[in-house]
């Protein structure tokens, strides 16, 4: 879980409302850093070798305008069931990978979001799996375990006309079942890291059955490459067969071409949708420059008016389960209906969220960074940013959460006096400006006596309920894990040093 900047601590403090409108001033647009040096966005597939970038492959615009799902070599069962889904062309990416993994090529695709990367590699693997069916034929990784049920979803739902068997193995849910399920198995296994990492470790059937997978899928690739998943993908790596598919998916790509050559192992067909870290061009971009102490205000103000701009769902964005916990029962006293959705809460109870909200019983969801990848939920016409995400590809993954397929979309993002190097960041990575949301703060602080008065009374609940001692006791096993990790890795890298 990501650290917040210093302010998105001291706005957990509680205020008084006379003093917060004493010093809250006008602010008409973020202080601008002078001399900003634009960063070069470039993304790794533009780093590679000549090699490399020789493989890489663009299709024209004429091309994708005219190619159907019965061009890209899939099964006919397979154009059926799309056009059953309501997809009726294939998209870029899909245009652009689905032949190539259909040839036997590993893949690297990167894609903006909501552009399709799911079925870019759940058609070719359905399509290699009806003609010879068995055992596990493809697993694949996801960071989240609300995504591994998403994508199962899809797989399903593609698979329709081959009963196919997809088993989703995250945590929070019994092992024992878990294993089971994994015994009989299913044609593709959709798992986090480190849940499937305990299977293949703990029993060496559940490892053998993996022996013959053909396809191994990396989805959001640049979140899975990060050092917290060296050992899992190490252990998965070591399971399953070499002479595997390797297909790498995300919005982003940030890992070094030492491990996706590794993976690799060979040729490979790289895809680039865009050149940086774009969002795509449906999607406004807003911010409000807001005093840190009152931001829980205007968080409410613009969740009030969503019935009037005509916004069926909104997500909130908090960096802390406590943050996120907090805003929720705030939101409780001020008679808002939300769900809420991070890491502090069980498996079921986050399933229960989420479905409450895909369903619109619900809408307003306030998450963690749980939610920022890969959700596709066409009802999210906003994204609110409470706290200005501290890694910049975050941001791409949060706003990514709507304007989604070509439809439109609204992500606004509160910054505070502390949170304007972030945003310059943010601003450089995407090569263009935020632009400022138009709010009336007259109107805006007519509420913040009652606002302050339902945080408070929020507060207060957290520390009845124990939650406040749950997440003093997460912050304890954090740092032990951190510790035991460091020591790992450096005992690994002694015992590197003295074989060599």
């Amino acid at each position: 879980m990501m650290d917040m900047p210093p302010a998105q601590e001291q706005e957990e403090e509680e205020e008084d409302p006379e003093q917060a409108v004493q010093i809250f001033s006008k602010a008409s647009s973020i202080p601008k850093k002078n001399n900003r040096k634009k960063q070069n966005n470039s993304s790794i597939v533009a780093k590679t070798s000549a090699q490399a970038q020789a493989q890489a492959h663009f299709y024209g615009t004429a091309e994708r305008a005219s190619m159907g799902f019965e061009e890209l070599g899939v099964a006919e069962w397979l154009v059926g069931a799309c056009k059953e889904l309501g997809m009726r062309k294939p998209t870029p990416v899909q245009q652009a990978c689905v032949p190539q993994i259909l040839k036997g090529k590993n893949v690297l695709g990167m894609a903006e979001t909501g552009s399709g990367k799911t079925a870019a590699f759940a058609l070719p693997i359905l399509h290699k799996l009806a003609e010879v069916p068995y055992g596990i034929f493809a697993l694949v990784l996801t960071p989240t375990r609300e995504l591994a049920f998403q994508i199962c979803d899809q797989f399903k739902a593609l698979g329709s006309g081959m009963h196919l068997r997809c088993a989703v193995v995250v945590g929070g849910m019994d092992m024992t079942t878990q294993a089971q399920v994994l015994m009989q198995r299913p044609h593709v296994v959709v798992a986090t890291p480190g849940r499937i990492k305990q299977h293949l470790l703990h029993d060496p059937d559940i490892a053998a059955a993996f022996s013959k997978t053909k396809f191994l899928v990396l989805d959001e690739a640049d979140r899975l490459l990060d050092v917290g998943f060296e050992d899992e993908l190490r252990v998965v790596l070591s399971s399953i067969s070499s002479k595997r598919q390797t297909l790498l998916f995300s919005a982003t790509m940030t890992g070094d071409l030492k491990a996706l050559h590794e993976l690799f192992g060979g040729d490979a067909f790289f895809y680039q949708a865009y050149e940086g870290f774009q969002t795509v061009e449906s999607l406004q971009q807003n911010y409000v420059f807001v005093p840190a102490n009152v931001k829980v205000v205007y968080m409410a103000h613009i969740m009030s008016t969503l019935e009037e701009r005509n916004i069926r769902s909104a997500i909130i964005f908090a960096s802390k389960c406590r943050t996120c916990h907090l805003l929720s029962l705030v939101m409780e006293e001020l008679g808002v209906e939300t769900v809420s959705l991070h890491s502090m809460k069980s498996q079921p109870q986050r399933l229960a969220s989420l479905n409450r909200f895909k369903s619109g019983q619900v809408a307003i969801l306030i998450a963690t960074d749980v939610a920022s990848r890969g959700l596709d939920i066409p009802t999210v016409d906003l994204v609110l940013n409470y706290d200005v995400p501290r890694f910049t590809r975050d941001y791409v993954h949060r706003v990514g959460r709507t304007a989604r397929a070509g439809r439109g979309g609204t992500a606004i993002s509160l910054v505070t006096q502390y949170d304007v190097e972030l945003v310059h960041d943010i601003e450089n990575f995407l090569g263009r400006q935020l632009e400022e949301f138009e709010l009336d703060e007259d109107t805006v602080l007519k509420d913040i006596t009652k606002v302050f008065k339902a945080k408070r009374k929020a507060i207060m609940s957290m520390e009845d309920s124990g939650f406040e001692e749950l997440v003093k006791a997460r912050k304890k096993q954090n740092k032990r894990t951190h510790h035991l990790n460091v020591q790992n890795a450096s005992n690994k890298t002694k015992k590197t040093k003295i074989a060599s």
